[in-house]
């Protein structure tokens, strides 16, 4: 009987679980997002990457899932890897669509929307060497994009100005003209992709990678011989490592993802990240 966890900092993985429902219908996702430091794009790597192997290892051994799907960028840039070698389950990633935007530029100039930490990080400077080395890469690590999805998750339209801040930050850097694809490093930044479409230059192919990576999940899965048409006895859960503060308002949210939300469940508040 198939399960499934996914992982993120906040909701912005749950854009990825919309996906997988769409392709598995029925299957058993549980949810764990570590809100107790998000953003993640604000952390230390080395205290943040330990935190994930501890708190995904204490995530596996209570839920048994088939697949962790770790939708999120950074703690994919920085702790695949180790979860990989850590724990014998298959892990799927997410990784900035460079290679994606690269098949689909026409001039040669690709974008990227990111937490400042995937943008700094050497390994996007590896993915655009190894995937689009005749492409340039501009990238703009955007500090307000995640908030403002969390708050769209809530029901709270991103202010329109504050929104084209952020955009500004990609499109006027030198060259930013030439942009005609942009990819989303973020998972947050799904639930903000229409009023993207809407503010940004009228030109741009905005690429979003969570359906790729439910296909990946489903996969995975199958290599695994589990199978998804039949759900689990066990009810799948919510967990945050720190209760959000305005519950009554994500439950909305929650319930359009599947979920049962009236109960979401705390999880590993003993974790603490120490700078």
């Amino acid at each position: 009987m198939a399960r499934i966890l996914a992982f993120d900092s906040g909701i912005g993985g749950l854009g990825i679980v919309a996906r997988i429902r769409d392709l598995l219908p029925g299957i058993t996702v549980d949810y764990l997002a570590d809100t107790a430091v998000f953003p993640y794009g604000e952390q230390a790597d080395g205290p943040l990457r330990q935190r994930i192997v501890r708190l995904l290892g204490q995530a596996i051994a209570r839920l048994h899932p088939d697949v962790v799907v770790v939708a999120c960028n950074t703690a994919s840039t920085l702790a695949l890897d180790s979860l990989r070698a850590t724990y014998d389950v298959p892990f799927v990633g997410c990784v900035p669509p460079i290679k994606w935007a690269a098949d689909h530029t026409r001039t040669g100039t690709i974008g990227l929307l990111a937490t400042r930490a995937t943008v700094r990080r050497p390994y996007l400077h590896d993915l655009s060497m190894r995937f689009a080395p005749d492409c340039t890469l501009l990238a703009y690590g955007a500090r307000g994009l995640a908030d403002m999805a969390e708050a769209a998750f809530r029901g709270t339209p991103p202010d329109r100005r504050q929104l084209k801040t952020e955009l500004d930050g990609l499109f006027r850097q030198p060259g930013g003209d030439r942009i005609d694809v942009v990819g989303l490093g973020c998972t947050h930044y799904t639930f903000l992709l229409d009023a993207m479409r809407d503010i940004g230059p009228a030109h741009i192919m905005w690429l979003d990678p969570a359906p790729a990576v439910a296909r990946q999940t489903a996969r995975v899965l199958a290599q695994c011989g589990a199978a998804p048409s039949v759900p689990s006895p066990e009810p799948e859960q919510v967990f945050f490592t720190a209760m959000p503060p305005d519950l009554p308002a994500l439950q909305p949210g929650l319930r359009r993802m599947g979920y049962a939300a009236d109960a979401p469940c705390p999880f590993g508040e003993d974790l603490t990240v120490r700078s």
